[in-house]
């Protein structure tokens, strides 16, 4: 891949496929533009050329939100922390920019995110086109913390957006599902750094779930894991700590989170998956295994962890009130079918946002995400999962696997016609579109 001068650095015909492997993609070109004018140009220049624009960032969506046989942007260059304003609490960072790294650059100037998710690989635009999120009783996802974010337009103009500049874009595109335009930069809202003591404790599926509303409303962020084919969970509570710092020891540290939740993980998927029928009996031991454990670190230390088990997942978000009926009835639906589910389930909440699109939008939420390993059919699961999700009138996170389309999705999003609208003026050609938005 070569650049010339004020071009960017492309390459012809070349196939994409997403972190999961379980979406593939062969664009016409692979544009990697070193400057926002270079983003510009080539936005330009596909439209002309009536190619199709899709951004994609580390590939970490299960859906095909990123695909296109049009030409693919790749933003990593566009990467970097732009400015700091301390007095005005933000941050504005390259669209390219990894949450690991900008996580770290924050920490280094005794900053942090108030909430993240738990994985920190893919890049901000991407998290957040997507509405990637952690689990809190206040403070919501990635998307919800954005302050501002520039866009370039189908037409290749280059917006500036935020509540008092251009702000009904600013209102939709801080979760565009890259159908409005390609973000360049966005503006966090940022803290100083902070504390978190993490709680971590085995208990049973019939006692979290009657006492689910407790433990989110004593916690700032309480999610837990339920084990399919056992009646165990594993719960983490997270809180803000006056400290001191106390991270969990080098050894113990590795030995839960890379030899238990990496290597022994993938041995036990791997296994799972040449032998389904021993699941059940590797599930009851692994459950049975966990053990309570507490530390004290700074936030992405606590919030995120390591995730080298690949994967394909399914996550719906539902009125909060409806969570643990839909928990249990999955519970029911698994114990009562000849699957095997060798991932547990991950049980989240978010308090209500004003993003349109946001999964969390105008409602307290919770989201259940179901998984299977990577190379393992999955659509009987997600397919009975789903049933029980849109019963509820769950709304499916945009970056994983789902099947509904615009009427289910219109029905599910008061907003979303308001969305559709504003991208029918911002990309009446549909510059940015494929198969998937459409």
């Amino acid at each position: 891949m070569t650049a010339t001068s004020g071009t960017a650095a492309e390459s012809g015909r070349t196939a994409w496929r997403n972190w999961a492997g379980n979406v593939r993609a062969t664009p016409a070109r692979v544009v990697t533009p070193a400057s926002v004018g270079e983003l510009q140009e080539a936005v330009r220049r596909a439209a002309a050329e009536g190619l199709r624009v899709k951004a994609v960032g580390t590939g970490h969506s299960f859906t095909a939100a990123a695909a296109t046989d049009g030409v693919l942007v790749r933003p990593q260059a566009l990467s970097g922390i732009l400015s700091v304003d301390r007095a005005a609490g933000t941050v504005t960072v390259a669209a390219g920019t990894a949450l690991k790294d900008l996580n770290r650059a924050l920490a280094a100037q005794g900053l942090s995110l108030t909430n993240m998710g738990d994985i920190m690989e893919q890049t901000v635009s991407g998290a957040t086109s997507t509405g990637t999120h952690g689990t809190g009783r206040d403070s919501a996802s990635i998307a919800a913390q954005i302050r501002g974010l520039e866009l370039v337009t189908a037409d290749g103009r280059l917006l500036v957006c935020s509540e008092k500049e251009n702000p009904e874009v600013f209102a939709a595109a801080r979760l565009g599902i890259g159908a409005l335009g390609v973000v360049t930069s966005i503006t966090f809202a940022v803290e100083p750094l902070f504390l978190l003591t993490a709680r971590e404790e085995p208990m049973r599926f019939d006692r979290v779930t009657a006492e689910f509303d407790q433990h989110v409303a004593e916690n700032e962020h309480f999610e837990f894991y339920w084990f399919p084919h056992t009646g165990n969970c594993n719960t983490k509570r997270n809180n803000r700590s006056q400290g001191p710092a106390a991270p969990p020891g080098a050894v113990s540290g590795w030995i839960e989170d890379e030899l238990l939740s990496n290597g022994l993980f993938q041995a036990v998927n791997s296994l799972g998956r040449a032998v389904p029928a021993a699941i059940p009996s590797i599930a009851r031991i692994a459950s049975r295994a966990l053990s309570a454990r507490t530390y004290t670190d700074i936030p992405y230390k606590v919030f995120t962890s390591p995730r080298r088990v690949r994967f394909v997942e399914m996550e719906y978000a539902l009125p909060r009130e409806r969570a643990v009926e839909a928990l249990r009835e999955l519970k029911a639906m698994v114990d009562r079918s000849g699957l095997r589910i060798s991932f547990p389930v991950e049980v989240r909440t978010a308090p209500a946002d004003d993003i349109p699109l946001s999964t969390a939008s105008g409602r307290e939420t919770a989201y259940i995400a179901v998984h299977m390993y990577r190379g393992t059919p999955y659509q009987a699961y997600f397919t009975a999962a789903e049933r029980i999700f849109t019963a509820h009138g769950g709304r499916p996170h945009w970056g994983k696997v789902h099947t509904r389309d615009a009427e289910y999705l219109a029905a599910a999003y008061p907003r979303f016609g308001e969305f559709t609208a504003l991208r029918d003026r911002l990309d009446p050609d549909r510059v940015f579109g494929n198969d998937y938005l459409r």
